[in-house]
Order: structure tokens, then sequence, then C-alpha cells
């Protein structure tokens, strides 16, 4: 299955089965060859961004936000091939937005406060020397900004 159709389908699908999608597509794209909590912690870093309200009001517009995740930077006609890694990004996505459904408080973050991640091998980003939350695999989860849960 393609990239591009995945999008498609998530744009005529009711919003949180969308939401859902988008967030397995993001958590294939980014990390599949990385261990559970490392997928984990990418859906987190997605999760986060989307309750900020910085880069959209949906986990599509996030994930699809210029430049920011996998489904803006590799090609449409990706193919998500991997029926493994699939059926496994789209457990940890669901298993994840489960987890960030519950009050801040009771929540099992990851990689509390990280707003951005980098895979060492393919990104130098300029907010590269942020602050460290932590290193799983080969992606290190940074705090860039302090985001907020938007208001109500």
């Amino acid at each position: 299955m393609q990239l591009a159709w995945i999008l498609w389908l998530a744009s005529v699908l009711p919003p949180q089965a969308a939401d859902s999608l988008c967030l397995s597509a993001t958590v294939y794209l980014e990390a599949r060859d990385q261990s559970a909590r490392g997928q984990q912690a990418v859906a987190e870093v997605a999760l986060r961004r989307e309750e900020s309200g910085l880069w959209g009001d949906s986990m599509c517009d996030v994930v699809t936000a210029r430049k920011q995740f996998a489904p803006t930077i590799v090609s449409p006609r990706t193919r998500l091939g991997n029926t493994e890694a699939w059926a496994q990004a789209v457990s940890i996505a669901i298993e994840s937005e489960r987890n960030w459904a519950l009050p801040p408080g009771e929540r099992k973050e990851i990689v509390p406060g990280a707003s951005h991640f980098m895979a060492h091998a393919i990104a130098a980003p300029s907010w590269r020397n942020a602050y460290q939350v932590a290193t799983i695999g080969d992606h290190t989860f940074l705090r860039v900004q302090r985001l907020r849960p938007r208001e109500g």
C-alpha cells in the first residue's frame, strides 16, 4: 500500500479513525526499524504536538505539516510494504492514543517534554543542540520548545 493511498483514505474517514491512520503511518515511516519503546516515543512527540495545537487541529494536520514528519518528506509513492511492521505501528499508535487520552498526571511518558526528534544518520537540523530528553535506538528526542496544551 502506498503512502498517497493512506493519506487519501485518512481524508475520507471520520476524524478519530483518520488520526489513528495518520499516526500509524508516521510511526511506520519514522521508526519501523526501532524498538517498541522507540516507536512509542515517536508517537508521543506527535501526540504532544497535536495537543499543543501549534501544528494543526488534528493528528493528520500535525504529521503532514510541511517538513515536520516523514509523510511530507518521503515520496507519496512510498510503499508501506512490511506488513508485520505496519501491524505493530498500528498497535503502537492506538495504544499511544489511549495513553495520551488519560489526564496528564496519569500518562506514561517515555520522552517527557520532547517536542522534536532526529535520526542521526539522516538529519542535522539547526535545533539539534536543544535539550536532549533521551536517545532511543538511533533517534534523539529533544525539547526544542515547551509545548502546552491549547486552551479549551
